[in-house]
């Protein structure tokens, strides 16, 4: 991790010690830019062209709307071709999937150290995009994660505010044990289809799948070991802790149907979600996610998020990256409209000083949810997320009846490991 540590803050560094990218006296051209997700992405998107508008007006935003996974696939195939007709100016890119992109097809994104001054972000986001002495990325939302929890149903069991604060995985157990038998109502709902409770206890120790020169890293991995003892340890204890729910709409409705009384890991994207349920108005709170009992861990993670790139080919990268350097990467007050009307979280680190992130929220019991939130993205621990965490993802999967039937977590740990290892080659 040392390595990785010392290119990533070379690379930070150098962004900072140079000025920003000065806009031509004149800008002209029509910059193309994908993405997925309308209301969210596109939205936001759409507020920063019209606010761009003040600055190039004869520069035009096209705003290019497509599934994900159709975005992803058009991408890869054209990059694999050889081909730029057609491809955008400026692209949307999932962070887990970033270093796959940069690192399979090289020269394909423009380095953006001289445009954008990347200290002003929060600096895990910053190495989601890193590579070398290049940094890729005008980082955009976060995936900031939150222990949010139903605190009638906590307070019902004796348990406050402070409680839930700053609270290992093991204590977590301990508690939600006891909820469940003082309240009826397990704590959390446990989807056997998602591995990414494994990322999210990982980054919190600052480890991940593979090392710095993206080996496999699982056995012998002390952080990856304790996550799998813990995640046993919550499987094992069955309906006295946990719900099973199978997708999206059943894990939403367990929290939103006030069946369960905590969402304890996701990112900060799902508070729309958990206050659609208006009859449960000042009836939640969010604390810090539970850290690994492991030295070095901390009561923050990330689950999500993704970021803006500008394509090489490009005939209009200077008008592309002039974009993103005027709005993306200075105006604050931009970040405070996109949180109020997306719910766009981030991770541009002045904006945590505006009206919109220092706001109470009613529906959490008056708590200043977004500036909490702004502190906890700020101790996120970077970890390169590499190219075959989905492979890693699989393999875990696979383990899942093996943890909640108590095996030897070492065998578990090695089967996955032999797993990933085949999928990989």
């Amino acid at each position: 991790m040392a390595s990785k540590t010392k290119t990533f803050t070379r690379a930070l560094f150098a962004a900072t010690a140079i000025h920003l990218f000065a806009a031509p006296a004149v800008l002209a051209g029509e910059v193309t830019v994908w993405f997925w997700d309308t209301k969210f992405n596109g939205a936001a998107m759409q507020e920063a062209a019209n606010r761009y508008k003040a600055v190039a007006p004869d520069t035009t935003i096209t705003l290019v709307d497509l599934a994900k996974a159709d975005l992803e696939t058009k991408l890869q195939t054209q990059f694999a071709s050889g081909v730029t007709d057609g491809l955008p100016d400026i692209v949307l890119i999932d962070d887990l999937r970033a270093q796959l992109y940069l690192q399979s097809f090289t020269g394909s994104f423009e380095p953006l150290n001289g445009a954008i001054d990347h200290s002003q972000f929060a600096p895990y986001k910053v190495a989601v995009a890193t590579v070398g002495e290049n940094i890729y990325s005008l980082p955009f939302d976060s995936g900031v994660a939150g222990f949010y929890y139903r605190s009638d149903i906590l307070a019902e069991a004796g348990y406050a505010a402070a409680d839930m604060t700053d609270i290992t995985w093991d204590r977590f157990i301990e508690i939600g044990i006891d909820v469940k038998a003082k309240t009826g109502h397990p704590l959390l709902s446990i989807d056997m289809a998602n591995a990414a409770p494994f990322r999210m206890m990982l980054q919190s120790a600052g480890s991940w799948y593979f090392t710095p020169e993206g080996e496999l890293n699982l056995v012998g991995n002390a952080a990856f070991k304790k996550a799998i003892e813990t995640y046993s340890k919550m499987l094992q204890a069955g309906d006295t802790l946990w719900k099973p729910v199978s997708g999206w709409a059943e894990y939403t409705g367990a929290f939103t149907g006030g069946e369960v009384a905590a969402v304890p890991m996701t990112g900060v994207w799902i508070t729309g979600t958990v206050k659609s349920a208006a009859d449960q108005a000042g009836k939640w709170a969010v604390a810090p996610v539970p850290r690994l009992d492991i030295e070095g861990s901390v009561n923050a993670t990330n689950h999500g998020g993704s970021s803006w790139y500008v394509l090489s080919s490009s005939a209009e990268k200077t008008e592309a990256i002039d974009f993103l350097a005027q709005v993306w990467a200075k105006d604050a007050d931009f970040y405070q409209k996109i949180l109020v009307d997306q719910g766009a979280f981030a991770t541009f680190l002045p904006a945590r000083e505006g009206a919109a992130y220092s706001s109470a929220d009613d529906f959490f019991g008056g708590q200043t949810v977004w500036k909490d939130f702004s502190t906890w993205v700020q101790q996120i621990r970077p970890v390169n997320y590499g190219i075959f965490a989905g492979e890693v993802d699989a393999a875990i999967l696979a383990q899942l009846p093996a943890m909640a039937a108590g095996e030897n977590v070492d065998t578990i740990i090695e089967n996955i490991a032999a797993q990933a290892k085949s999928a990989m080659q």
